[in-house]
């Protein structure tokens, strides 16, 4: 029951931490809609920074899981795969609850890179940016380092420009940048 408890509070929090913001949402907000008292939050959390942790790793696990099943789903060689991506951005841009990436945002919040938030966010960039990195391993790229970057700087400006800008097509633009950088790459 307890560790029900613990996932409820941080399924809550992701939910309203990716819609609200970090330092906009306070404890409280969490405990009236997960519905668990205050007393059973500092039981599992020391405190809010803890709980934004836990979030942001659960977040990472769920996100990067979807997302490697989602691109690995749509095209089964490598070169497709690298395409794929942009595909399954499209799909996340246009989802109802799109609010950006939960790791910009804690990344801007907690802006400075020694805070274990900032931490984690980066991490989780690091994680994409490997997938990436083995995809252009994978599919042939002469150098890999160097695509799997210029990759993941279309995918994080998709994710900026759909956000930020509003620009629903920013990954169908993405994926035609891609397709450029890929066969330049792969020749």
């Amino acid at each position: 029951m307890a560790s029900s408890r613990r996932d409820h509070l941080i399924d809550t929090a992701i939910e309203i931490f990716y819609r609200d913001g970090f330092h906009a949402t306070g404890i409280d907000k969490i405990l009236a809609q997960s519905g668990v008292a205050k007393m059973t939050l500092y039981n599992h959390f020391r405190s809010k920074d803890e709980l934004i942790l836990a979030a942001l790793r659960r977040r990472d696990e769920n996100f990067r899981n979807w997302f490697v099943r989602a691109v690995e789903g749509r095209a089964t060689a490598p070169r497709e795969r690298l395409l794929a991506l942009y595909d399954v951005l499209a799909e996340w841009i246009a989802g109802d609850d799109f609010n950006g990436c939960m790791f910009i945002n804690a990344s801007a919040e907690f802006a400075d890179a020694g805070d274990p938030v900032h931490a984690t966010a980066a991490e989780h960039k690091r994680l994409i940016l490997a997938y990436i990195h083995d995809l252009a391993g994978a599919a042939g790229a002469a150098d890999a380092d160097a695509l799997a970057w210029d990759l993941m700087l279309l995918v994080e400006g998709a994710i900026v420009m759909a956000h930020v800008a509003g620009e629903k097509d920013a990954a169908a633009r993405a994926r035609r940048a891609a397709e450029t950088m890929v066969a330049g790459a792969l020749a």
